[in-house]
């Protein structure tokens, strides 16, 4: 049994205290702008809390699924950029809010046999930020919840690597035994074609086509593994635009991905999915990409004003509807568009401009300066589809139709995202060096992990 230890982190008189919950691009980036500007001034003490001891970018998720990225080598640790940047780093999972205290309670962090490493711990704020992401929203599909793989962390990426690597190494077995085995053997389904579907399907084919170059020799990619995407609505990207939706659908057919679109799915069993139509597909693994919703924890926090998907209700400053001392941004956060009644989608960049906005407020507010609304200028949309290439989509607010760019400049675009990530966090210098490290890697290993 967890007992509550009082108030961490003993604090310098007058310092306003900031509390960031989610340590994903979003939080990170916050927490380390913070610990430069405000933190560095003297002005606030800045605390990260985080679930898990290492932040893993999420938008590579489908790499590390795939095989073509190892996590191990792309973990920024919690701790030591707190060390490096002077904010306070906590482990934990945010289990309640006292607001009338401003206090917010940690849950203990147990080992493998449910004793406390730490125990549950109480932290006090003056300003509480919730950068707590997003989850899968299932729809209520039955038997998506229990038998497709969500794909939100690293954890559930590893998962997914060894089921399709296990897959494909009983299949070429199979051959090799000369066995007699239906074609396809292996059946992969991506459910939704958001552009995490649309990459992870892409990153599929490669990842197949590389196993059995390096290891699985009588593994026939084409033959032997069926790649679907699946789409409930009438075309592919749907956010995007539809030349782009267009050229990534014919892109995905030269990958050998089956694309279904206007297929709906009604049920997820363990070895199969069935359409609205009735039609059952064969599946040996399931993954759904279809959409996010808020975690079920901001359900838990009292007072705080939630839409219909979870996702906290936000102001044009970020704060919450009920309480200006509580603000949340990126996936977690319903925040206002330019559109009435819209919301601004879950993407990256949003979370970025969101974090640098928040990062200036604070600024603002504990100098007492006059603090702007938070605006959203779209810098476009860049899609990977990995050796065939990426495309970008931008969108300028001129009336005009969307600029779209493909080939080696969309595929610039898309590294160069990840890059800037880097560079927020870590400097240019560090930034630099991760980068000519993992290019080096890139040339003595193979181009996919193959255990």
């Amino acid at each position: 049994m967890s007992t509550t230890t009082p108030p961490t982190h003993p604090q310098r008189a007058g310092l306003h205290r900031i509390l960031i919950v989610g340590g994903g691009a979003g939080g990170l980036e916050l927490a380390t702008r913070l610990a430069n500007t405000v933190g560095r001034r003297g002005l606030s003490e800045v605390t990260l809390v985080d679930r898990y001891p290492t932040h893993f970018w999420k938008p590579l998720l489908h790499e590390a699924a795939s095989g073509h990225r190892d996590p191990a080598s792309h973990h920024i640790e919690y701790a030591a950029l707190a060390r490096r940047h002077g904010f306070h780093f906590v482990q934990g999972e945010l289990e309640a809010l006292d607001r009338s205290e401003c206090l917010a309670t940690v849950g203990p962090i147990l080992d493998l046999n449910g004793n406390d490493v730490l125990p549950r711990r109480l932290l006090r704020y003056d300003s509480l930020v919730l950068a707590v992401g997003s989850v899968t929203n299932f729809f209520n599909v039955p038997g998506a919840e229990r038998y497709a793989l969500p794909l939100e962390n690293v954890k559930h990426a590893e998962e997914f690597r060894q089921k399709l690597l296990t897959a494909c190494i009983r299949a070429n077995h199979l051959r090799e035994a000369g066995a007699a085995l239906p074609e396809p053997t292996v059946n992969i389904n991506v459910i939704g074609a958001g552009a995490t579907g649309v990459e992870l399907s892409a990153a599929l084919r490669n990842a197949i086509n590389l196993l059995s170059t390096y290891r699985l020799n009588s593994l026939e990619p084409e033959r032997d593994v069926r790649v679907r995407l699946i789409e409930g609505g009438p075309r592919i990207l749907p956010a995007l635009d539809q030349r782009v939706s267009a050229q990534t659908h014919a892109r995905l057919a030269g990958l050998h991905v089956d694309v279904l679109t206007a297929t709906p799915v009604s049920e997820v069993r363990a070895d199969s999915i069935v359409t609205v139509t009735g039609t059952e597909l064969a599946s040996d693994i399931t993954v759904w990409a279809a959409g996010v919703a808020g975690p079920p924890l901001l359900k838990a926090l009292d007072g705080v004003e939630l839409n219909r998907q979870g996702q906290v209700l936000v102001d044009k400053t970020l704060q919450t509807l009920s309480d200006p001392r509580i603000f949340a941004f990126g996936d977690c956060a319903a925040c206002p568009s330019s559109i009435v009644g819209v919301f601004l989608p879950p993407r990256a960049q949003v979370a970025h401009q969101q974090a640098v906005y928040l990062s200036q407020s604070f600024l603002r507010r504990l100098t007492g300066k006059r603090v702007d609304r938070f605006t959203f200028r779209d810098a476009g949309t860049v899609v990977s589809l990995g050796r065939a290439g990426a495309l970008y989509q931008g969108d300028f607010g001129l009336g005009l139709r969307s600029l779209i760019v493909g080939g080696r400049a969309a595929s610039g675009l898309y590294a160069f995202v990840y890059r800037r990530h880097l560079f927020a966090l870590a400097g240019l210098t560090r930034m630099a060096i991760e980068t000519v490290s993992q290019w080096l890697r890139a040339r003595i290993r193979p181009s996919i992990k193959l255990h």
